[in-house]
């Protein structure tokens, strides 16, 4: 029996983005890999660390997205948690119906 796939949707500081992927890479017991992309945190509980991000009125953020077992997704944050205590890195998790790669013959 297979384990649920979920998506884990984490959202941190740009300024945690290398720190993060290392991590993330050798976390190989629970994912095989990660989808990032940079993002423009709004909202009253997002801080707005530079000059620049109080002046464009959001905070310059990193999104990872990453496919799992819902358990693995469980384990993986109770790593993060500890790894990036204090780093208000915010999470979710959603299902996921299909996971697949799309593989179109040569010609």
């Amino acid at each position: 029996m297979t384990d649920q796939l979920v998506c884990l949707t984490l959202v941190a500081a740009r300024s945690l983005r290398q720190e993060l992927f290392d991590y993330l890479s050798e976390q190989t017991d629970l994912t095989s890999g990660f989808t990032a992309s940079e993002v423009a945190g709004h909202g009253p509980d997002v801080r707005l660390q530079t000059q620049a991000e109080q002046v464009k009125g959001h905070a310059d953020e990193l999104m990872v997205r990453i496919i799992l077992a819902a358990q693995d997704a469980t384990r993986l944050l109770e790593r993060l948690n500890t790894a990036f205590a204090g780093s208000r890195m915010v999470y979710w998790i959603m299902p996921v119906s299909q996971f697949g790669v799309l593989d179109i013959p040569n010609r």
